[in-house]
Order: structure tokens, then C-alpha cells, then sequence
């Protein structure tokens, strides 16, 4: 829907209900930073480090558009108010967002649209952060142009004026005048955020875990290589510096090493060594005669465009490469909090995970409409679990189950028998078993067929 047709909808301009706050999909990245650059005072060159495009629609009409990204490097009343040492402001300005831009969109005339827009936004602002980047936000703020605003919205809404910046603006590495300061607002997100974020300890939520290096072999990331070879680069081909391989190898890799951000991407790529970054496929500076890494918004920008299901697929096919038959393979389902599908579903992903290595190596989406047990199959499908044991909780202890994994899949199964599952338990009781695994015990007449199921001398449960 363009914008004319959205100002035709008919949809009533003077209500705030129904009004729904939520992050743009990826088919909306395009119109969302057009009608940005179009109607914004400031225009959009980009959100700069970690960022969320935000929408308010009512209706399927778009009414305000929101954009937040990392926070300011330096700010002089900022960082007083918050009282913080210098040593670990640069630490703890991942958990503090700028609200960078804020539009409402032209013919859109709602009576406090923008505080109630702000409002909505700020109730999940915290937790889409710990969805997209592996961890919270404690601090908003933002600065208006007192030549063009008041911060009207931003007052009504509880936010804090903290005074004026100094009129600079950074570029590159330097700082340059330009003598126009801004007015500086700020919100906090938990209570006594001042302490919070000044707080000292090892034990303080702040730390970050230690990223480790990953030792990967020359046949790993040839084979690695191979898979991702496949998947298609969403970059335009003008003014690319970094191959798609090895953006693509680094973050995997990454993330394989506990990474769980952006910027946790970037940390692992800076200690890798320069045999390590030749095996990923890193560009060959011939002036410095060494390898150079993708940036993080080099990192963030690819990911963001890159087919993701193209990339689950090539990753679990490797992954299954690296374990070996003797790996149990458990299957458990996890709902995504503040994750939810265009219908306003949450999202439920079952998953096969390697016990032994702490590494998923297949997962799918069930639908809100059934349940993990139809989805089973079309996880176990497409992977080989020959002659592995494959544990499942008790929503999937079903003859129906256990007869896919034994004779289709090849595989054996340790199944939950819970108390509500009564008759079963019942009979598992009956056997007497006083060992594991039962290599002689003949099973009673009354056991069920998922208890006769039996290989090699072993009864699966």
C-alpha cells in the first residue's frame, strides 16, 4: 500500500485505539526508509551500531515511524547524570538506545499519537533488544532540535531533561563545532538505572562473556566454504570490499563460539589470528601484507539482507559433519519470547540439539495451530540420525513416534513416561526392571506396542 492509498483507507484519524507499536518485517525495510528519508527533517543515511526499525500501524496503516540505534559516544550531561567512570561508559553504552528518529507520517492528524506511539514502543523496546542483540536495554534518551521541536511528546510521556549538549558533532575520529546544541531527554527502563549502570563487580549484569577463538581445520572451512557457496549475497555488487564467503564464515563461527551479537561478532573476528582469517576467506591488504576482517555494520548489514532458512540449512548439513554416531541427539521445543509471526502469534521452534557438543543442528517453526508432534517429522526428515539415540520429552512418547525413529530413521529413542500417562507407566512398573538397559526381561502380556518395540535385546521407553 503506498502512501496515497493509505491516506484513502478510511480508516478514522481520531482514536487511539487499536494502535499497534511492533518492528518492521523484512519486506518493509525498503518503503520504511524511503518515507524517512522523504519526510524526515534530517532525512536517513543510516541508524548507526546496534538498531531497530520500529512501526505504529492501526489497521494495516502506517501512522508513525520509529528508529533507534546505539546510543551517543560522548555526552556531557548524559554521562554526569548517570555518574559513570569513563572506563566503563564505553563498556556499558551497549544497554543505553537513541531514539535517532521519530516521523508521523503526513495527513496523519491523531491527537497525541506521538506520546501514546512512544508509550507503546518503550513497553517492549527492552525485551526486542534481548531478542535482536543477546541483551536488555536499562536507558533511552534523545535529542531534539529546540529550532524545530520542543520535545512535547517526550514530556508528556515522563521522559527527563537533562539540559544541552555542546553543540559538536563527530566525524570519523575527530569532533567538529557546529553550533547548534540539542536538547538532551533521557528515560530509564528498570528502576535506579543510575546505579545500575555505574555499579562495579564481577558480578555485575553488564559483564560480558568472554568470546573464545575457534580452532577449525583446513577440510572444515573447505567444506564449510562449499555449503555457503550457494547462498545467493543481497548486497549490490558496487563498493563491496568483503566476500560473501567470509562474512558469511566469520559469523558462523562466531556464533558457534558463544557469540550472541552483533558486536560479540566483531570481538571474535578481532582476536582471530591471521591463519584463521585466511581460512575464512578474509581480503589480502598487499600494502599491509595482512588479512583484514569485516567491520560490525559491514557484519550487521549482510546479515540483515541474507536469506536466513538458506543459511540454516547449510549450517546444519556442516554441523552434521563435525559430530560423531556416538552424539545423542535431543529434541525440545522453546517458545521466543517477544518474537512474533505476522498474525501476532508467538513463535515455537523445535529443535534437535547435540548433547555432547551444545550445538543445534536442525530447528523449525511449529505452527500455532498444532502442536511439536506433526513438526517432529519435518525436523528428523532431511538429517541422518542412523544409529543414534534420540531423547524426547513426554509430549512425544506415542507408538506412532516411536515407530518413525526405529524404522524409518534408523535410530533408537529414550522416551518420558509422565504421571499422567497412567496405563503406561503402569506397565513399565509391571516389568520389574531392575537394570538398564533390560537385556533379558520378557515383557508381560499387557505391555503396550511401544514397550514391545525391541532391537539387538534393547526395550526403548
Amino acid at each position: 500500500m503506498n502512501h496515497e492509498e493509505t491516506r484513502k483507507s478510511g480508516v478514522p484519524l481520531t482514536s487511539l485505539h487499536g494502535i499497534e507499536v511492533r518492528p518492521i518485517r523484512r519486506e518493509e525495510r525498503t518503503r520504511w526508509d524511503e518515507l524517512m528519508r522523504q519526510y524526515h527533517y534530517l532525512g536517513l543515511h543510516s541508524l548507526i551500531g546496534e538498531s531497530i526499525r520500529y512501526l505504529a500501524i492501526h489497521q494495516g496503516r502506517w501512522l508513525a515511524l520509529i528508529g533507534w540505534s546505539a546510543a551517543a559516544f560522548k555526552c556531557k550531561v548524559r554521562d554526569q547524570w548517570i555518574g559513570w567512570p569513563s572506563f566503563l561508559q564505553y563498556q556499558r553504552l551497549p544497554f543505553i538506545a537513541n531514539n535517532g528518529r521519530f516521523l508521523i507520517l503526513p495527513d496523519i492528524h491523531i491527537p497525541n499519537l506521538a506520546s501514546r506511539a512512544l508509550a507503546l514502543n518503550l513497553k517492549r523496546l527492552s525485551c526486542d533488544w534481548q531478542t535482536f542483540y543477546g541483551h536488555p536495554l536499562y536507558l533511552a534518551e534523545t535529542f531534539v532540535d529546540p529550532q524545530y521541536f520542543k520535545g512535547t511528546c517526550y514530556n508528556a510521556q515522563g521522559w527527563e531533561f537533562l539540559g544541552y549538549t555542546r553543540g559538536f558533532a563527530k566525524c570519523a575520529n575527530r569532533y567538529y563545532p557546529h553550533n547548534q546544541p540539542k536538547m538532551v531527554f533521557v528515560h530509564p527502563l528498570v528502576p535506579d538505572v543510575k546505579r545500575k549502570l555505574s555499579e562495579l563487580g564481577p558480578d555485575s549484569p553488564f559483564t560480558r562473556k568472554e568470546v573464545k577463538p575457534m580452532n577449525l581445520s583446513l577440510k572444515q572451512a573447505e567444506d564449510l566454504k562449499e555449503r555457503l557457496s550457494q547462498i545467493s549475497d543481497p548486497r549490490m555488487p558496487r563498493g563491496k570490499r568483503h566476500r560473501k564467503l567470509s562474512v558469511l564464515m566469520i559469523a558462523i563461527c562466531a556464533l558457534l563460539c558463544s557469540a550472541s551479537n552483533y558486536a560479540a561478532i566483531a570481538q571474535w573476528t578481532k582476536s582471530c589470528t591471521q591463519n584463521m582469517l585466511k581460512r575464512l576467506g578474509c581480503r589480502f591488504n598487499r600494502k599491509s601484507g595482512q588479512y583484514e576482517y569485516p567491520s560490525e555494520p559491514t557484519i550487521r548489514r549482510f546479515l540483515q539482507g541474507v536469506d536466513a532458512e538458506a543459511v540454516d540449512t547449510a549450517v546444519y548439513g556442516w554441523l552434521q559433519t563435525l559430530c560423531g554416531k556416538d552424539d545423542a541427539l535431543a529434541i525440545d521445543g522453546k517458545t521466543l519470547n517477544g518474537a512474533r509471526q505476522q498474525d501476532g502469534h508467538t513463535i515455537h521452534l523445535l529443535s534437535a540439539f547435540l548433547q555432547q557438543k551444545g550445538v543445534v543442528i536442525a530447528q523449525c517453526a511449529v505452527d500455532h495451530k498444532t502442536n511439536e508432534i506433526p513438526a517432529l517429522r519435518t525436523l528428523l526428515d532431511p538429517l541422518d540420525i542412523k544409529d543414534r539415540v534420540v531423547t524426547l520429552d513426554a509430549l512425544h512418547t506415542q507408538k506412532d513416534t516411536a515407530r518413525y525413529i526405529v524404522e524409518e530413521k534408523k535410530a533408537d529413542y529414550l522416551f518420558t513416561v509422565k504421571d499422567n500417562q497412567s496405563t503406561l507407566k503402569q506397565d513399565i512398573e509391571d516389568l520389574g526392571l531392575v537394570s538398564f538397559p533390560p537385556l533379558s526381561t520378557k515383557p508381560s502380556t499387557n505391555v503396550t506396542d511401544a514397550l514391545k518395540s525391541a532391537k539387538s535385546g534393547q526395550i526403548r521407553i
